[in-house]
């Protein structure tokens, strides 16, 4: 009687041995879903975004709802009509690697998941389309500041001639060059049809 009593006793203290180990708390998680938690600098709020205050979920994720848009196919969407003169691609052929670094100095630096680029085949025309995808949404404005210095440089200023060569090709690179970006998108359309090409631009978005 006395061993029973004995064993019994000592299967209660194991068990409210193991029961006190199991109710230990778990280690608290940096964030509740297993994400890292992001910490603000001291005496300031989080930006992660980097961007003035708004918030994004990550670098490089699009924004909230933002669209799949295939560049390609709106690019052939854009050329279909007689408005553009005759573009040749500077970015689907390996050998137009140099051209590209020419004209867009830093653009193959950046990681992108799209980029197209077209230039007139002809240099008197006035006509370019320049089309990426970021990874990153930190680097959409540096794409836009390369894109703005395309145009300078194609525009030039009193003490260099425009790299656009001929005086009315100057001032079509001045006067229809437009930049527009939506998430991580980014295009620079240049020519008459410059506006239309950023109004079909905004419509892929709304």
């Amino acid at each position: 009687m006395k061993k029973k009593l004995f064993a019994l006793v000592l299967a209660l203290a194991l068990a409210l041995s193991l029961a006190a180990c199991g109710g230990k708390d778990a280690p608290a998680q940096d964030g509740a879903d297993g994400s890292p938690e992001v910490n603000a600098p001291e005496g300031g709020e989080s930006n992660p975004a980097g961007d003035g205050g708004e918030d994004s979920a990550a670098p490089g994720a699009p924004e909230e709802g933002q669209k799949e848009i295939d560049l390609a196919a709106f690019y052939a969407s854009l050329t279909e009509g007689e408005e553009w003169p005759a573009l040749m691609s500077l970015t689907e052929d390996e050998t137009m690697q140099e051209m590209l670094d020419a004209y867009y100095p830093g653009l193959s630096e950046i990681s992108m998941k799209q980029c197209g680029v077209y230039t007139a085949a002809i240099s008197a025309a006035v006509g370019e389309i320049a089309l990426v995808e970021v990874e990153n949404a930190g680097d959409v404005e540096k794409v836009k500041e390369i894109f703005q210095a395309r145009i300078d440089y194609q525009v030039g200023d009193d003490a260099n001639p425009g790299g656009a060569w001929y005086p009315a090709s100057i001032e079509g690179w001045k006067n229809l060059s437009q930049i527009v970006s939506s998430g991580n998108y980014v295009m620079l359309a240049v020519g008459d049809a410059a506006g239309a090409a950023v109004e079909s631009f905004e419509a892929l978005f709304a």
